[in-house]
Parts: structure tokens; sequence; C-alpha cells
């Protein structure tokens, strides 16, 4: 069988990525352009400066990508693309990129589901992880119980029901003064606060239900921001930080583990964003090994929106004939299992 080659392209938020990859697993290219510090003074993500930004590298990224590999267009398999959820307009740019590339080549396109990507991720880091098994998705705007039956198979077992687990993250360090993105910001400064200090809220629903909720613990941090200051007591931001990320780690990994144990699964798995955050990762691991479940996670750079996972993805989509065709779009709003 002769090797696949799969060039992914990812513009759903604030990075530029392409990335080049072998047979699904084994990444040639990962090139990410990242627009953090171009975002961090309005305290979040501008839709309208990143879809600009995106058509301003999108070209240059591809090509460093294919430099890096040592491969021309021609020698491809297919081209991928994050086709949703996301911001409508920087999709757009990554869906005209692709598009313009497989006419170009004529080679199949593959359109990719976000969080599939993210869920992917792990399939690179650990080339032993074959479905089924639970994960856990968690970034600035989606928190997801998934259980994974097959390569592109997916059963949704809970879901945010307001603010994403990352987008807490980020409007708690807002409200702290700490800048933007809160999530590393707030994982560093727990390491130095007592997560016992506050007392704040787990939300968990009836028995069965794994939905989540953040918004009430975020409403939480604010209450006490606001009565600390008006007592003049002050507060220590590292306790607040700690005590904080205790509860939403508590009850994401609590979640997973129930979902687990309800399909009998052997095996689980984070993915996004927040599975970088190192209280997570360690309260995981360790749930896990008192479950006796195997866990797995992705590499930090593998954990950000990134090219890789997403021709990851659409390799197990190739190798199934799902391709796409020229008049495939940006879906904003796109649900996982969604085609």
């Amino acid at each position: 069988m002769n090797d696949i080659f799969i060039l992914g392209i990812e513009t759903s938020c604030d990075e530029t990525s392409a990335s080049i990859v072998k047979n699904g697993r084994e990444v040639v290219s990962n090139v990410i352009s990242s627009q953090v510090d171009l975002h961090k003074k309005y305290g979040g993500v501008v839709p309208e400066i990143a879809s600009r930004k995106h058509v301003e590298l999108i070209i240059p990224v591809i090509n460093q990508a294919l430099e890096e590999s040592g491969l021309t267009l021609e020698e491809l398999d297919g081209i991928a693309v994050t086709y949703g959820p996301g911001l409508v307009g920087a999709l757009l740019v990554g869906v005209s990129a692709a598009k313009a590339l497989a006419f170009t080549i004529d080679k199949p396109l593959i359109g990719v589901h976000h969080i599939e990507g993210h869920i992917s991720a792990n399939y690179i880091q650990h080339k032993e992880l074959e479905p089924p098994f639970v994960c856990l998705v968690v970034s600035g705007g989606h928190s997801h119980i998934v259980y994974v039956k097959d390569y592109g198979e997916y059963e949704i077992m809970g879901r945010t029901r307001d603010d994403a687990a990352g987008e807490a993250f980020d409007k708690v360090a807002r409200a702290l003064g700490m800048g933007y993105p809160g999530g590393p910001l707030i994982d560093k400064a727990a390491k130095l606060g007592n997560a016992e200090a506050i007392k704040f809220p787990r939300v968990y629903f009836e028995k069965g239900n794994l939905d989540f909720s953040f918004s009430g613990i975020k409403t939480a941090v604010l209450n006490y921001i606001n009565v600390q200051n008006q007592k003049g007591e002050g507060y220590k931001i590292e306790d607040v930080c700690a005590s904080f990320q205790k509860a939403v780690v508590e009850v994401l990994v609590n979640n997973l583990i129930y979902a687990a144990k309800l399909k009998g699964a052997s095996k689980v798995a984070l993915a996004g964003g927040v599975a970088a955050n190192s209280c997570l990762r360690s309260e995981f691991t360790k749930a896990s090994q008192d479950n006796n479940f195997k866990a797995y996670y992705p590499s930090p750079i593998l954990c950000t929106d990134n090219a890789a996972m997403i021709a990851c993805s659409a390799y197990y989509q190739l190798i199934k004939e799902k391709e796409s065709d020229l008049y495939l779009n940006a879906v904003p709003a796109l649900k996982l299992g969604e085609r």
C-alpha cells in the first residue's frame, strides 16, 4: 500500500495552521502562526481582525508546510480543512484556500469538524490508540464528553449548557485583571495558591446527566471578588485561581469517569485547548489510574488549534471514501457528526 500524504488547513479561530501528515499519524510538517499577541490588547479574539490576518498568512503558512515536508503539491493525496464550527470569516479563509488547492491539483477535498480534529490529535500522540474510547473535549468554545465508537462515529454524552470551561477561565482571568488568554495564566498562578482556600460551587445535574454548567462558578468568583473588595479585605489572586481551577477540573474529571463507566470503556482521553492545563492532566491521570482506565492526552502543541489534527482526521474519512465537493462551505455552528 502506498503512503498517503494529506495537507491539513486550520483557520477556525486565531491560529493559521497548515500541516502535512503521512498515513494519518505521522506528522511530516506542522506550521502554526498564532495571533494571540494581536488580540491580547482587546482581551479576546476580534473576529474581523482574525479573518484579515488569516488572509495575510494562509499562503505563506501553506508554503512553509510544503517546504518543510519536502513534498510538492502534486505529491499530495488530499486536501483537508476545518469547515466548522468556528468564526465564519476565519473558516471561510481556510475553506477557500483548500478548495482552490484541491481543484488545482485535482485531488480529494475533505471537510473536517473542528472537534473531530481535536479528538484525532490523540491518534498522532499515541500511535497505538484505537476506538472505542470516551473523550473529554475542553476548549474555549466547547466542553463535550464524546463516546468515540469508531473513526468518524461519535455519540455526545454530555455538553455545556452555558459557558464552556475555557470560556470560564478567560472570564475569570479578565475579572482578576490577569489578561488574555486566561487559561495558561490561571494555571500558572494556581500553582502558587491554596486550592482549599475558597469553596466555589460544583454543578451536577440529575443522575445519568453528564452535561456541564460553568456560568454559576464564574458568577461565584465574580461575587467573591466584589464582596471582598466591598469589605476592604481584598483577596489573594493565587488562591482564587487555585480554588476556581480545582472546582472546574473536579466536575470535568468526575463526569468523564462516570461516562466511561456507563459505556464500560477501558480507555479515556482528553482533547482541546484546556487539555493542556496541568491540573486537569494530573487529576485526569490519577482518576484514570484509580479506576483502571488507560489514559491518553496529546502534547501541549497538539492541544492548540493545529492542522496536523485536521489532516489526521481527514485520513480516516479518505480511506472510507468520504470526500467533500467543491461546494463545501463554512458552517460556524456545525454539530459533531453532521456532514
